[in-house]
C-alpha cells in the first residue's frame, strides 16, 4: 500500500484560501474512499471531508460551504480546496485512504495516512 504524501500547506491570513493537495495511487476499488484530516494541538484528529469513487462527498458542519474535496479523473490526486479560512481551521493536515464504511463520521474508515501538511491562519 502507498502512503498519501501532502503538499500545499502554509501560513494564511482570515479570510484567505489554500488548496491542498495529496499524492495517492492505488486507491480506486468500489469500497475505497479518500480523507482528509486535521489535527490541532492538543485535540483530537478529526475528519474534515471525504469523497468516495462515485464522486459523493461528505464533509464535517464546520467546513461546509467552505471547503471543497476533489480527485483528478485517474484518482492519483487529492485535493482540498479551503476558502473563507478561520483561526480554528489551524490544524495538521492529514490524507489518508479508506474504505466506505457508514458506521463512521464521514463514511470512510481510514487505513493509511501521509505525514501531514500544516495550515496555519493568524486572525
Amino acid at each position: 500500500q502507498v502512503q498519501p504524501v501532502e503538499s500545499g500547506g502554509g501560513s494564511v491570513q482570515a479570510g484567505g484560501s489554500l488548496r491542498l493537495s495529496c499524492t495517492a495511487s492505488g486507491y480506486t476499488e468500489r469500497n475505497h474512499c479518500m480523507s482528509w484530516l486535521r489535527q490541532a494541538p492538543g485535540k483530537e484528529r478529526e475528519g474534515v471531508a471525504s469523497i468516495f469513487v462515485n464522486g459523493n462527498t461528505n464533509f464535517t458542519d464546520s467546513v461546509k460551504g467552505r471547503f471543497t474535496i476533489s480527485q483528478d479523473n485517474d484518482k492519483r490526486t487529492l485535493y482540498l480546496q479551503m476558502n473563507s479560512l478561520a483561526p480554528e481551521d489551524s490544524a495538521m493536515y492529514y490524507c489518508a485512504a479508506g474504505v466506505r464504511n457508514p458506521f463512521t463520521t464521514l463514511g470512510c474508515l481510514t487505513f493509511i495516512w501521509g505525514q501531514g501538511t500544516q495550515v496555519t491562519v493568524s486572525s
